[in-house]
């Protein structure tokens, strides 16, 4: 007998429908597979065989045969073991048939029958929606991932016994409930802050005009000198993510597998910080296969190379066109900030163990110790400075009102504010229209510079440049 089962397996980090096809027929026991699976789909078998014996049910001693289509695209991954053991109940009539045409079936199989999550639940709802099935079946622990797109019912199964009740309508299953605005308010709540850094007025000040333009950074500073610490702190002061924002950066979390367990949703802004030793390939991602690499992960967020001359030369020059490609304004996907630190005193990856000599006479114990005055103040400078939050600062660099740089009173929100920070010269004035520099002024449009100046005087704030490194589609 032939039965269909409806799936799905992810490419990139989209997922697509794939009809498990199930022929059960007499003859010498065997159980072959086709379609392309790889290594983990073949294993499945010895999963399903087992996984049936303990549920109670009957595993049929003929040949099995078992096509996934479209058998062109290579599948990979064990999430194919749930819809497989599915076909043969239904195959062998030991469920009814009568509900597999409407929902779409995931999941992978322990021993005992149990369902164990699987990786990109995400752009698999996404994909059923878009094919409109009535229902997604897959692990419970993927509900909270899953449950977050609409206009599908999302239901979770923890046995393969509580999917064949499903199925036979003797029971129904948990269905995934998700309040996006609330998750939205708990999710976007930062656990770093701007106004923890005490002093660094400079650096801060170009992280902050780096936010407004949508540009990128590098910082050159001695050790402890905070550089790791403000870069940490660059998403708190961008735009809040929409959903779309999220949905896109929850799919690569997602298929990359390091979305958390019962985590809805990314609706915090990542921040990616590889070790410098990455290969390109990690970095960059891609393959046959293709697979998220950092620049990918860091999607709507920041990528941070710390110690930047440390990385090998050739992770460095896959960055390279990605980044030529975001100057000439060519749609970018992913699209991340790119943060960079290095040390003024280590030369490049490669020099041969060249040192650049260190600083002689009475400033180096200083500068070793964290530079000179500006990078690290004294107790009563520290004392003295203003330290804004990252809302306030957000505000500052994104904000739509005539003038945001007017930043509430102490008490009102938490941000502080003195008859310095209104001046124009410290609102980033120096490139406003009554400049003698109107070439300068032209060459800026779009900067962070210039779009906090506009918000200054009331006028159109320029658009910036798309924001962030990304790969063309």
């Amino acid at each position: 007998m032939l039965a269909r089962v409806r799936s799905a397996a992810v490419f990139g980090i989209d997922a697509y429908l794939v009809d498990v096809e199930t022929d059960i027929a007499n003859g010498i026991p065997t159980f072959a597979t086709v379609g392309l699976p790889q290594g983990a789909v073949k294993e499945g078998r010895e999963r399903v065989y087992a996984a049936l014996a303990n549920t109670g049910f009957t595993f049929p001693l003929k040949r099995i045969t078992v096509n996934l289509a479209p058998a062109d695209i290579r599948k990979d991954g064990s999430a194919f073991d749930l819809p497989i053991a599915v076909g043969i109940l239904a195959a062998t009539e030991q469920i009814s048939p009568e509900r597999l045409g409407r929902v779409a079936v995931l999941g992978e199989l322990g021993l005992e029958g149990a369902i164990r999550p699987v990786r990109g639940a995400l752009p698999v709802a996404l994909a059923t929606r878009a094919a409109g099935l009535e229902a997604l079946v897959l692990p419970r622990e993927n509900l909270p991932e899953a449950g977050v797109v609409s206009g599908v019912r999302v239901l979770g199964a923890g046995n393969l016994a509580e999917l064949a009740d499903f199925l036979d309508g003797k029971a129904e299953l948990t269905e995934a409930s998700v309040d996006l605005t609330a998750l939205f308010a708990e999710r976007t709540r930062d656990d770093v802050d701007f106004a923890e850094v005490k002093g660094q007025a400079h650096a801060k000040r170009a992280l902050e005009v780096a936010a407004a333009g949508g540009h990128n950074i590098l910082m050159i500073g001695p050790p402890g000198s905070g550089k790791t610490m403000l870069a940490r702190r660059i998403p708190t002061i961008l735009p809040k993510m929409s959903l779309e924002e999220a949905l896109e950066t929850t799919k690569i979390h997602s298929v990359a597998g390091v979305l958390p367990l019962g985590e809805s949703l990314v609706a915090r802004r990542p921040f990616r910080a590889p070790h410098h030793t990455i290969s390109d390939a990690g970095l960059i991602g891609g393959g046959s296969y293709p697979r998220p690499g950092e620049v990918s992960l860091a999607h709507s967020g920041v990528l941070f190379l710390d110690e930047l001359p440390e990385f090998r030369k050739n992770v460095l020059e896959v960055l390279r066109q990605p980044m030529e490609e975001r100057a000439a304004r060519r749609r970018a996907l992913p699209r991340a900030r790119l943060g960079t630190a290095a040390r003024p005193d280590r030369p490049p990856s490669g020099s041969a163990g060249r040192e650049v000599p260190r600083p002689r006479g009475p400033g180096r114990g200083r500068a070793e110790r964290g530079g000179t005055g500006a990078g690290r103040p004294g107790a009563g400078g520290a004392a003295r400075a203003v330290h804004h939050p990252s809302g306030c600062v957000r505000q500052r660099a994104h904000g739509r009102a005539r003038h945001p740089h007017v930043l509430p009173r102490v008490g009102r929100s938490g941000c502080a504010v003195t008859d310095r920070d209104h001046t124009p010269r410290a609102l980033g004035a120096g490139v406003s229209p009554h400049s003698q520099d109107r070439a300068h002024h032209r060459r800026s449009r779009g900067s962070g510079l210039a779009r906090i100046a506009a918000r200054e005087r009331g006028d159109p704030v320029p658009q910036p440049r798309p924001p962030g490194i990304g790969v063309r589609e």
